[in-house]
């Protein structure tokens, strides 16, 4: 078990703690007299522990399940979902037709750096409570639309200056959830 999960799971057990107190289950009035622990504290206390043990298998690259690129008619684009979990997939030369990717309390990651990108693709990303890693090369910029609720879009890519390379445009709806976008060797 890694640090991070130990220290996630003291956080949820000592915000269990606090509801139980306030529910007369256990008396931990000494603890909790402060004004700003009475309320504030136990839902930050659970926010930070459930964000660490979902950050530590969103770091653990062996928690992600490898799976083969959908099938698809010819020239569709791929749609991949995903609900509690992890899974990524890799394009090694195969053509680029765009992606449809739904991350529902789980993470997609989309590896493109070897992928056949010819023209212009759209990316469609839907995240509820989850998030998406787009791994892309550097042969092609990047456009990003986002409408995020609690949530975000880093895009950490170099843009290129040639005006004949394609274009991916990543459309991003994002609830609870983030989407990361970079271009890696």
């Amino acid at each position: 078990m890694t640090r991070r999960k130990v220290i996630g799971i003291i956080f949820v057990v000592a915000a269990l703690m606090k509801l139980a107190d306030m529910w007369g289950i256990v008396n931990l009035d000494w603890l909790w007299r402060q004004p700003l622990t009475a309320y504030f504290g136990p839902l930050l206390i659970l926010y930070i522990g459930v964000e660490l043990i979902i950050s530590s298998y969103q770091h653990n690259s062996h928690q992600w399940l490898k799976r083969p690129i959908p099938p698809m008619d010819e020239g569709k684009r791929i749609c991949c979902s995903v609900h509690y979990g992890g899974d990524e997939y890799v394009y090694r030369g195969e053509v680029f037709k765009g992606a449809r990717l739904d991350a529902f309390c789980g993470g997609i990651r989309l590896d493109l750096r070897e992928a056949l990108i010819t023209e212009d693709e759209e990316i469609d990303i839907h995240t509820f409570m989850g998030g998406v890693e787009l791994l892309v090369p550097q042969t092609v910029n990047v456009l990003v639309k986002s409408r995020s609720f609690i949530g975000g879009v880093s895009n950490e890519t170099e843009r290129n200056a040639k005006s004949d390379i394609p274009c991916i445009h990543v459309v991003v709806s994002n609830f609870l959830g983030g989407v990361s976008i970079r271009n890696e060797k």
